[in-house]
């Protein structure tokens, strides 16, 4: 088995578990009797907390010899956090385990982008393959997700997720390559990985590249956390909305596979741009609770408002940072995208469903807005010229 299909099945035991849980969690805790607010509260709190949650996971995992030591330990504890969710003890319960589960499992792609984008330029294959595997998989959660809770009970979803965290764990050991997290030299201590990351936060043209990607992808938080129910409010059934994001990570895979040509021409800035100017036009008619037939083709601006933003981003993580702190470069820009800027519009978003519904999405437009301005300051900034 190549060395990309290995990796990407490995993407493919993370994105299966968020596949249910990024469109269904928040059913399943409607069922369990919380309100939209209560909803959006919980989501964001380790959004909000992954600006230090994430870089702090990023600078442990580097104390190890392998990089996928870290990986296979998070998932092994993320399992066990899923299934405490089970117990019926409330919000305040519901809140502190998704905290801990969800600042690790969030945690686990951006530390697993870095081995596999060190791999493709060493090995020489695309990126976007192995992560395209992992979006496929996401596909086939959404759907057959989505068909479960349709005919059966949101409990479902929680099964699902606890069974998806363990298998991440054990293809951890099993796919990924034993890579060394210092290659060559001894394990830096923990006051020079900390002096890596303080200078990509002091760095200006890092901290404008990864702000400006992190609200195009925040302004993804109100599709993520209440598309299927401003959707069922429309009368679209959960099957439908399985489909509907299916549609939606269909053409993110094409792009990550097919159009790596097309990227390499445009370059990060240009691509960063494009992303943010499909995003606004995203929510924008999403907001205005559009009928079926048109929200499909706003489903296909996917491949525009996350991959070509995304693969901006892990592009601009790598090009502006170090190997000794590359880590801390992917985990800080993750940790942007879906960390606190999207912890502030998750937060909003639940406020914005419980009143204004759909409308809620305008306030993504904006967001989205402000990150497409950013992305053209980049064009200024010399470190980024083409050599």
């Amino acid at each position: 088995m190549s060395p990309a299909v290995r990796m990407g099945l490995y993407y493919g035991a993370i994105f299966i578990g968020t596949g249910a849980s990024s469109p269904y969690l928040p059913v399943w805790f409607e069922h369990r009797g919380l309100s939209g607010a209560q909803i959006g509260l919980i989501l964001s709190l380790p959004m909000l907390a992954r600006a230090v949650s994430a870089p702090l996971l990023a600078i442990w995992a580097d104390s190890f010899r392998l990089r996928r030591t870290a990986l296979i330990i998070m998932a092994a504890v993320i399992t066990g956090l899923f299934a405490l969710m089970a117990l019926p003890f409330g919000f305040a319960w519901w809140a502190v385990v998704w905290f801990a589960a969800s600042s690790m499992f969030s945690t686990l792609s951006p530390l697993t982008d870095v081995i596999v984008l060190k791999r493709a330029a060493r090995d020489g294959f695309n990126y976007g393959w192995p992560r395209g595997i992992g979006s496929a998989a996401f596909i086939v959660a959404n759907i057959v997700v989505g068909w479960m809770v349709a005919r059966g009970s949101p409990e479902l979803v929680l099964v699902w997720m606890v069974a998806a965290a363990a298998l991440a764990s054990l293809c951890a050991r099993l796919l990924l390559p034993p890579d060394e997290v210092h290659e060559g030299g001894p394990t830096p201590s923990f006051a020079e990985r900390m002096a890596g990351l303080n200078g990509l936060l002091r760095d200006p043209v890092f901290m404008t590249a990864v702000i400006s990607a992190g609200l195009i992808q925040s302004a993804h938080a109100f599709y993520y956390s209440f598309s299927a129910l401003t959707w069922r409010q429309q009368g679209i059934p959960e099957s439908m909305t399985g489909v509907l994001w299916a549609v939606g990570v269909a053409v993110e895979i094409g792009f990550l596979w097919f159009m790596e040509p097309l990227r390499r021409r445009a370059g990060p800035r240009r691509l960063l741009a494009i992303g943010g100017a499909a995003a606004v036009v995203r929510w924008t008619i999403l907001a205005f609770s559009p009928p079926l037939w048109l929200i499909f083709p706003l489903q296909a601006l996917h491949a525009l408002s996350y991959a070509a933003t995304f693969l901006a981003s892990i592009q601009l993580a790598e090009s502006l940072s170090t190997p000794r702190n590359a880590s801390a470069g992917q985990a800080i820009n993750s940790a942007l995208s879906s960390g606190i800027l999207a912890g502030l519009a998750t937060m909003a978003s639940g406020w914005l469903f419980d009143g204004y519904g759909a409308q809620g999405y305008l306030l993504m437009a904006a967001m989205a807005l402000a990150g497409t301005l950013g992305a053209l300051r980049l064009f200024g900034m010399r470190r980024l010229d083409p050599a």
